[in-house]
């Protein structure tokens, strides 16, 4: 089985600030990474709704971070199991993750990838055309090359290495339409 990954709402950064949300389906899985900031909450509920997937049809959220510009919107997926670096929630239930990477589902898995900051994750879904993958690596396919909040370039470098040498078809920035590796990307 394949994930199928579609962008709900391209996000930007500039005088506003809106993330990318992303929906992923994976068989009886609906994934929904970076609900966050956007102009509406129709720009997430809208495309959702013509792809035929109702809020209390989401299965999953995944934090690629805890910024408010790509957090503020989770409630609006009441019965999701949420996940993070560092664990998976559930109402009151707290199960931390093991060391390294995690399972969402049979095509989706989360690799931990500081960078912007220490705590980022990468979400990693295996489709028909290659793997895709969405991170706040970069905010956009041109960068920054330098993200001026990560705690450390060294480790933003390390971490989108990784991600690069995994060969993914597509990478879905944190705030950017989606883009293929190519040479101009920042390292």
């Amino acid at each position: 089985m394949t994930a199928v990954v579609d962008v709900l709402t391209a996000g930007y950064a500039d005088e506003r600030v809106a993330s990318t949300v992303t929906l992923i389906r994976d068989g009886a899985r609906n994934i929904v990474v970076d609900p966050g900031m956007v102009a509406s909450r129709g720009l997430i509920l809208d495309p959702l709704r013509r792809l035929g997937v109702e809020p209390d049809d989401v299965t999953d959220v995944v934090l690629s971070h805890h910024h408010p510009d790509h957090t503020i919107n989770i409630a609006l997926f009441q019965h999701a199991l949420v996940h993070d670096h560092w664990a998976t929630y559930s109402n009151d239930i707290w199960r931390d993750h093991p060391d390294g990477d995690f399972v969402v589902s049979d095509s989706v898995r989360i690799m931990r990838t500081p960078g912007h900051t220490e705590e980022d994750v990468t979400t990693l879904a295996e489709t028909a055309d290659g793997l895709v993958a969405l991170t706040h690596l970069w905010w956009t396919s041109s960068g920054p090359a330098e993200d001026p909040y990560a705690p450390s370039q060294d480790v933003l470098r390390e971490s989108r290495l990784a991600v690069i040498a995994l060969g993914p078809s597509l990478v879905i920035p944190g705030h950017g339409s989606p883009f293929a590796v190519t040479d101009e990307v920042p390292r």
